[in-house]
């Protein structure tokens, strides 16, 4: 069995896949699955991609249709049908090194166990320089830690490679009616309540933000997912240890989010910090505001 899958969600950039497809083909070890998730695109990525199935023959392509819905129901899709010990995720509009798959394979047998629940790397903007700081110069790192500041450093975007197993435990994400907008992170974060993940301070992903991406549209989608933010909010606030700004901060979104949502009581009701949550009422519900005064 091949010890990786790269799973690559999809929606109408059939533009932009011919570039992660070339910097998989130029992968100095060959021994992973490419997995491509079909968002419900319109744009002939299946006729792209099934091209790309029938003429490829160094590496094994995987193309998987399903109905818009999302970025983390690209996540569910894939998780359902990875069979190898790792996985990681490179968006469409993403690209790898050359040899990030042999980087990757590399460091997890000479430090990978099921004592931890995979690796993190380092992103890097397309011009070569990295995104964020370095991780810590340490064995392994927990991703709470990393959100909520244990570590003094600059936290930018971050590549995940992380044990099927694990991913399979949280999975499927939740999925609210009409919302398009979970964060997959969410399993991150869940995981790493019980695992850490080992350093790799290496380069395993070329970033480029598009225009239409989830980076560049936050506000539309607090609008438009005010469910799906309200839950990882939740999550947040669970965390033992953290400071009262990041408390504070993370409920006045909750706040926001439920407001949004049209019923602002469970922002206390189902807070694991009632108190600063009610402290946060009157600047949730300016956010609120400030949201709907935006996307108009």
């Amino acid at each position: 069995m091949l010890p990786l899958t790269i799973f690559t969600p999809a929606y109408n950039r059939a533009d932009l896949l011919p570039r992660c497809y070339d910097s998989m083909k130029r992968q100095t070890n060959k021994n992973f699955i490419w997995m491509i998730i079909d968002d419900g695109s319109t744009d002939g990525t299946d006729i792209l991609v099934n091209k790309w199935i029938e003429n490829e023959d160094s590496f094994k392509i995987e193309y998987y249709y399903k109905e818009n819905g999302g970025l983390h129901t690209a996540y569910n899709e894939a998780i359902s049908h990875i069979e190898t010990e790792l996985c990681m995720c490179i968006d469409s509009d993403d690209y790898i090194p050359d040899d990030a798959v042999e980087k990757v394979l590399y460091f997890w047998a000479e430090n990978g166990s099921d004592s931890y629940a995979g690796i993190v790397g380092l992103d890097y903007y397309t011009d070569g320089s990295v995104i964020g700081d370095l991780l810590p110069e340490q064995k392994s790192v927990n991703l709470i830690d990393l959100l909520t500041g244990k570590y003094k450093i600059n936290n930018g975007d971050r590549t995940n490679v992380v044990r099927t197993e694990l991913y399979k435990k949280y999975a499927p994400m939740k999925v609210f009616p009409g919302e398009k907008n979970f964060n997959p992170h969410y399993m991150h974060l869940q995981i790493s309540q019980d695992y850490d993940f080992l350093v790799l301070n290496e380069n395993l992903r070329y970033v480029e933000y598009q225009p239409d991406g989830m980076t560049n549209s936050m506000i539309k989608q607090y609008f438009n997912s005010p469910n799906s933010f309200a839950e990882i909010r939740k999550l947040y606030l669970s965390f033992p240890d953290t400071s009262f700004k990041f408390r504070l901060r993370h409920s006045i979104h909750l706040v926001s989010s439920c407001l949004l949502a049209g019923d602002i009581s469970r922002a206390w009701k189902e807070s694991p910090h009632r108190v600063t949550t009610f402290l946060a009422l009157p600047f949730g519900i300016a956010l609120s505001l400030y949201i709907k005064l935006k996307v108009k």
